[in-house]
């Protein structure tokens, strides 16, 4: 990795962690992911993390489910599709990518909160992206996958429900920067306009170098060694040069003009910090709209290990009340210009 000059005193002390997240953390397993025990924690995750049927998704009748394949690259894609019952007219459409470091998560797992807390609320569908992880598929796999679905989507609207003018595109950790490659790569084509992107704690950055990821280093529930881990897996040979893609890593990318409005949300105490704050910036200076939110005190996925912590519950209202307003708005007015 290239040396970081503003690195080379001594290491700076880690931000404190909110008192509520930090009783939460303490109950956790610390052991970073490394190359030599990732097929055993990918096995492990997969299985225990919860994979919900269709028919528990359903929640009695309150969502319509349904699971879509669509094809991408040769093979396919599946797509799962929610909507609040009931509800009439073209919905708003929240386009999700779960996180998982790349390497880990699946698209059923998520579907319970994003339900329950925006679909419900805000009455609109929501789609969650089963792409493919690292190192079984490689870059650019996951990101053509989650294209092929967005493209798909949009072009199937009408059939879907949704309001193809009203598409946000969103994720976390790894999620997050799918979705942030996502809005590069339908730029970049020509593809769809999302109307907003929602980037929670997104994975933009495979240099991993920054100041906050050696701060972090041993600390976060995702450290340095855990991501270094994760990029070399997506990367392959790629990993550590200088011909990675702003499609696999968004901090690559040299021109950030004509994207749609962003939120941006990290912890102070995490690893993603500034590479994030970074990417907030470098959309205001490419003439872009940006809201960005760190939340003092707080880790990585910290409103999953402590949903009730009152960090927690300001992070969920924050990111209701930016969909709320942006999907208020007029389509034409958010459209960005190049």
């Amino acid at each position: 990795m290239p040396s970081d000059p503003h690195l080379s005193s001594p290491a700076r002390s880690a931000p404190p962690i909110d008192a509520e997240l930090g009783a939460a953390l303490r109950t956790l397993e610390a052991v970073p992911f490394t190359p030599e025990n990732l097929v055993a924690r990918q096995e492990r995750d997969a299985a225990a993390r919860p994979r919900p049927a269709l028919k528990d998704l359903r929640a009695d009748g309150r969502f319509e489910m349904e699971e879509l394949r669509v094809p991408s690259g040769g093979q396919d894609v599946t797509l799962v599709s929610a909507r609040p019952a009931g509800v009439g007219g073209p919905l708003p459409l929240l386009f999700y990518l779960h996180g998982g470091g790349m390497i880990m998560g699946n698209a059923w797992s998520v579907l319970p909160r994003l339900l329950r807390e925006l679909a419900l609320p805000l009455e609109l569908a929501v789609i969650s992206v089963e792409y493919p992880l690292a190192p079984q598929t490689r870059h650019p796999g996951p990101i053509e996958a989650c294209y092929s679905g967005f493209v798909w989507a949009a072009a199937h609207a009408s059939e879907l429900g949704i309001d193809a003018a009203r598409i946000v595109v969103a994720g976390k950790s790894a999620g997050g920067g799918l979705a942030a490659a996502l809005a590069l790569l339908t730029r970049d084509r020509g593809g769809p306009v999302p109307l907003g992107q929602l980037l929670l704690s997104p994975m933009l950055d495979d240099r991993n170098n920054t100041c906050s990821s050696h701060q972090m280093a041993g600390t976060d529930t995702w450290d340095r060694t855990s991501n270094a881990t994760a990029w070399q897996a997506l990367l392959g040979d790629q990993y550590g040069t200088d011909d990675v893609s702003p499609y696999a890593a968004p901090a690559r990318a040299t021109d950030l003009s004509g994207l749609p409005p962003a939120y941006i949300e990290v912890g102070s105490a995490e690893t993603f910090r500034d590479e994030d704050v970074a990417y907030a910036n470098a959309l205001w200076q490419a003439g872009g709209r940006a809201e960005l939110h760190v939340w003092p005190g707080a880790c990585h996925g910290f409103d999953t290990y402590a949903p009730q912590a009152a960090l927690s519950q300001d992070a969920r209202d924050a990111r209701t009340r930016w969909l709320r307003r942006i999907l208020g708005q007029s389509s034409v007015s958010n459209r960005p210009a190049r």
